[in-house]
């Protein structure tokens, strides 16, 4: 049996969202450790001077419960 902890991460790119979804799991696995499953959730731009200035993709990430026996 295990159990897993679900997070939200937002990640942003000046490229594109599968960027921005590598950021946040890039991000997420330097402190967390046994990352299982990321799911996005949302995805937007931030607009500057009528243009995209960045892509966010929003993700739920699972990592798994660690046994301290």
């Amino acid at each position: 049996m295990s159990v897993y902890k679900m997070i939200e991460v937002v990640g942003t790119s000046p490229d594109s969202w599968d960027a921005a979804a590598a950021v946040a799991v890039e991000k997420a696995g330097q402190t967390l450790r046994d990352l299982r499953i990321a799911e996005v959730t949302a995805q937007d731009v931030v607009i500057e001077n009528g243009k995209i200035a960045a892509y966010r993709t929003k993700l739920k990430v699972s990592f798994k419960f660690e046994d301290n026996v």
